[in-house]
């Protein structure tokens, strides 16, 4: 028999081997896991590549890569050295004690890997410390690639591009060094304590001498950090936002700073006794370094400051300020742009006469191309007479201008996006087959854009489009505001392009350069994944030829393509020879810009760019984007501004300048409007900014504040906002503010016609009591002065009615208040469009427009005009009929011929009705047929409801007619007489 030892052992297993296997298969799990991520990568680089635009992502993947990268490794450097020098510096032999157990079992178990375990731990804290800094890729892009402002600040005179570049990489750095030493220090000290150089629980001796140096030492390097926070800590203060206004006021520069320059001191102070410590390896000197430091942070840093707010600046505070609030004013008027404001007097209460209008051409223009037309309540006609198809969807209306019939003409446009809403399911139908939506639809705003039933005048419209000028270009929109997902186009399958009135389908196959080439199988595995459908795949429809389609939405595409940008809330379309171009504007912005105020961002809307902190804003980019190919442009239209010109020197294939705009996109300068959302932000500041001077703006005595909204929607609104809290409570209710309105007109002493943007302002006061107008501000948008801002400033004192009186007005008026009642009844619903505010001479005019719709099925038509002058309130079914009641519109009354009243005679016959009864009948009949007309225009009978209406107004214009002959001819009615208004109250 053979002992054991002689017997064959088996073969040990390879640990190394089983380690690698499991290391394999963690690893093929993450990647299979994240196979969709790295597809996602790969296609949004074909997405950039597609539009040659590789370099931005390039550019940005570069920068979080670059960051990551450094701050990882310095963090590696500094835990791997402090845990070295805590493993050469642990005790070889201590006396024993409670936990010398667990000291011995971690030195069995690492210290024959204590290098590895140093090595893993480094590396870890590494990771988590220095890849998050990828977050800072745009700080670092600015304060690498950043430009001169060319202007200093008036506290330390340094360039503004210090404050807006420079300090915010600075203060992140900083403050990560700081972050990084805690975190090794603390990390050291377990590691001591593991190695036996802390023993918390021994009775002496607990901190062997090496510890207390090497502590000494993080320490010595947290004050030294610390002191040069404080240093650029110092030039925070141009950007307080703690007092009377933005920017460094008196406690600021008198406690503040000096308070700054103490800590400072403090700082460097308690560094040398840190490093000192090295040789005293005691406790005593961190110890002092420590609470003086903690006591001068208290005293110097919160107690004195407030105490020169409370004691110094609040007795006398207009005074003690005035200095620095010039300072907030330059700065903020410079930061917004409203330091160049042409402000010009405005009588706004001159009586006009006939001669005003006939012999002004400018006045003309300027009332015929009154908008009447409102893009916030026609919508719906919009979308019922051009739709065509339910696959179609108007998202918005877009206001621009037109050369019509050789006069220039304010329009409203949409654009029929596809609606993939209600596309057939399928992959061919939603992929393939339905893939674009067919041209826009522009109607003129003025009256000349209303037919005579109410509805819009087309002058473009239907599919495929007809009265484009050049209809051989593309009116096919592959990319849209509500566009969404993808498509394939040049597959094996025709795209639907749209029916014939037959009923037949006409089809397309794209033939631009938009959409990522499919290429290999390997791309449409890639794009598989990126969308969750196999089909790209599988579907023999999709060859290599094939290009899909993807970020279409074009908010999603300008993001994209350029993230640091900040966007408008509304981007517009503009048809170029029948070709449909999206515009998008971009902002760019700082909320350090020294000495400005944060902007007031009440009135923008919730998914605008600019609805965030900010101190300083231009709209120095337009992006300009083809629906049909998806291209952008990026055209930089303000070069001084240098945020603008930093990122256009990080990412110089992105932006193209203005200058070239001509060239390249000829006949899109002339469709540029004034972006709304900065124009809010712009009035919003300005109410407060137009005062220059110190003392004035101290008291607010003069400041302005945006109008009272008169009221629009449904009558008798209550044209107020609500803020509400967290628990639902309301907070503050003030009356409703007018949104801003584009009008082509001519401004007062203008001989040229301008499309340009309003807003009406009038004072500040408690719960809205002033309601009077104060000024109107406006800026152009047509390319000879695009930018130009002007304020029109009524005189002091002179109360002229703003636009919230002018409700009371309408209201006051028997006629118009019967007629909106009569209207508003029996399924029918008036609509009240936005007041519109018009300048003519030094006057005023307030258009606002009535529509008419079904409760049931809107569709609204323009059915009156509301014009309120000089206090008085008329109306008609035109501009013109409503002007012609007012003493100067009579050159502007219809031209057609009045009928000639009939001569009375003396009655025959005594049993002969007496005329008052023949009125009394017409006017019954006329109630008749308006009644008819209501349950028509329910029901949707445009024909019946039109010919109801004609009769009406014939049987009131018989009975005016008929009661205008039988007056007796004393001018002092008598007691039976009745008095039949002029113009009656059903007219519409």
């Amino acid at each position: 028999m053979r002992v054991p030892t002689d017997l064959p052992r088996r073969p040990r297993r390879n640990a190394r081997g089983r380690i690698w296997i499991v290391v394999a298969i963690v690893a093929l799990f993450i990647l299979l896991t994240s196979l969709r991520s790295i597809a996602g990568f790969y296609t949004d680089y074909l997405w950039y590549k597609e539009l040659h635009l590789t370099s931005v992502f390039r550019g940005i993947l570069g920068a979080k890569i670059l960051l990551a990268v450094v701050f990882t490794a310095i963090f590696f450097g500094l835990m791997w050295a402090s845990l070295t020098i805590a493993d050469r510096i642990a005790p070889r032999f201590r006396p024993a004690g409670p936990e010398d157990e667990i000291v011995q079992r971690y030195r069995e178990v690492v210290g024959p890997h204590a290098g590895k375990v140093r090595v893993v731990a480094a590396a870890l804290f590494a990771l988590f410390a220095g890849v998050g800094t990828q977050s800072q890729w745009t700080n670092w892009i600015l304060f690498a690639n950043g430009r001169s402002f060319h202007d200093t600040d008036a506290q330390f005179h340094k360039d503004l591009s210090f404050y807006v570049f420079r300090l915010p990489f600075i203060n992140f750095v900083i403050n990560w060094f700081f972050v990084a030493i805690v975190i090794t220090t603390v990390v050291t000290l377990v590691a001591h304590y593991l190695n036996g150089g802390i023993r918390v629980q021994a009775p002496a001796d607990r901190v062997t001498p090496q510890v207390k140096a090497h502590i000494s030492v993080l320490l010595g390097a947290l004050a030294v950090v610390k002191g040069l926070g404080y240093w650029f800590e110092r030039y925070q203060v141009v950007l307080s936002t703690k007092h009377v206004v933005d920017g460094a006021t008196y406690t600021d520069v008198h406690a503040e700073l000096p308070a700054k320059t103490l800590l400072i001191v403090i700082a460097g102070i308690a560094a040398v006794l840190f490093i000192y410590n090295i040789r005293e390896k005691g406790w005593t000197l961190p110890a002092i370094a420590v609470a003086l430091w903690g006591l001068v942070w208290v005293l110097v840093g919160g107690v004195y400051p407030a105490f020169i707010q409370s004691v110094r600046v609040k007795p006398s505070e207009n005074v003690k300020e005035r200095p620095y609030i010039t300072r907030n004013i330059v700065g903020t008027r410079k930061a917004f742009g409203i330091n160049k404001v042409d402000e010009v007097p405005f009588a706004g209460s001159k009586t006009l006469t006939p001669t005003d209008i006939t012999s002004s051409s400018a006045n003309q223009e300027t009332i015929s191309n009154i908008r009447l037309l409102d893009p916030n309540f026609v919508k719906d006609a919009f979308i019922k007479l051009q739709e065509i198809r339910s696959y179609y969807v108007f998202n918005d209306l877009d206001v621009d201008r037109y050369q019509l019939n050789g006069k220039m003409t304010q329009t409203l446009e949409a654009v029929r996006e596809l609606n993939q809403a209600d596309v057939p399911a399928g992959f061919v139908n939603q992929h393939l087959q339905y893939t674009h939506g067919m041209g826009a639809v522009v109607a003129p705003a003025n009256q000349a854009g209303v037919l005579a039933d109410g509805t819009p005048n087309f002058t473009v419209n239907d599919v495929p489009p007809v009265g484009v000028p050049d209809e051989s270009k593309q009116p096919r929109v592959y990319y849209g505001e509500g566009t969404t997902g993808y498509v394939i186009v040049k597959s094996g399958q025709k795209e639907l392009d749209y029916q014939n009135k037959d009923g037949s389908n006409v089809e397309f196959s794209y033939d631009g350069t938009g959409g990522v080439p499919m290429g290999s199988i390997f791309r449409r595995v890639a794009f598989a994944f990126r969308f969750g459908d196999l089909n790209p795949v599988i579907s023999g429809l999709v060859h290599s030829n094939s290009r899909i389609m993807y970020v279409r939405n074009i908010r999603d595409r300008v993001h994209k393509a350029a993230p640091f940008l900040h966007y408008d809330s509304d981007p517009y379309a503009t048809i170029i020879d029948g070709r449909v171009f999206w515009v998008q504007d971009a902002y760019t912005i700082t909320n350090r810009y020294p000495y400005s105020q944060h902007a007031n961002v009440d009135r923008l809307p919730s998914n605008s760019g600019l609805n965030t902190s900010f101190n300083y804003v231009r709209n120095s980019v337009k992006v300009v984007i083809d629906a049909y190919n998806g291209s952008m442009r990026f055209y930089v239209m303000d070069p001084n501004d240098p945020i603008a010109a930093t990122y256009a020197k990080a990412f110089p294939k992105l932006f193209t300048p203005a200058s070239e705009m001509d060239r390249l996109n000829p006949g899109l300068r002339a469709h540029l409007r004034y972006p709304e959302d900065l124009f809010r932000v712009q009035t919003n500041m300005y109410g407060r900014y137009h005062i220059q001077n110190a003392g004035d703006f101290y008291t607010q005595a003069n400041a302005w504040t945006i109008s009272q909204d008169p009221g629009s929607g449904s009558p008798g609104g209550t044209g107020t906002q609500t803020a509400f809290g967290v628990n639902g409570q309301v907070i503050t209710t003030r009356a409703k503010r007018m949104d801003p309105t584009y009008l082509l007109t001519h401004l007062p002493g203008e001989s040229q016609q301008s499309f340009l943007i309003l807003q009406p302002f009038v004072p500040v006061s408690p719960s809205d009591k002033q309601q009077n107008l104060t000024a109107i501000m406006t800026a152009k948008s047509d390319p000879q002065d695009y930018g130009t801002l002007q304020v029109l400033v009524t005189p002091p004192g002179q109360l002229i009615d703003g636009p919230a009186l002018i409700n009371s007005t309408i209201n006051a008026n028997k006629e118009i208040s019967q007629e909106i009642s009569l209207l508003n009844q029996q399924g029918s619903q008036v609509k009240l469009g936005n007041v519109v505010v018009i300048p003519i001479d030094q006057s005023l005019l307030y258009v606002q427009p009535l529509y008419v719709q079904s409760q049931s099925n809107p569709l609204p038509l323009l059915r009156d005009v509301l014009v309120v002058y000089n206090g008085q309130a008329v109306h008609g079914p035109t501009v013109n009929d409503a002007l012609c009641q007012l003493d100067f519109g009579k050159s502007l009354c219809p031209t057609t011929t009045p009928s000639s009243p009939t001569t009375p005679t003396t009655p025959t016959n005594p049993t002969t009705p007496a005329p008052i009864q023949t009125v009394a009948q017409l006017l019954t009949d006329a109630q008749t047929h308006f009644t008819n007309a209501q349950n028509a225009l329910k029901a949707g009978d445009l024909a019946t409801y039109q010919k109801e209406i004609g009769l009406a107004q014939d049987d009131v214009q018989k009975a005016q007619q008929l009661a205008s002959a039988t007056a007796p001819p004393s001018t002092t009615p008598t007691a039976t007489t009745t008095t039949v208004p002029a113009t009656p109250p059903s007219s519409a």
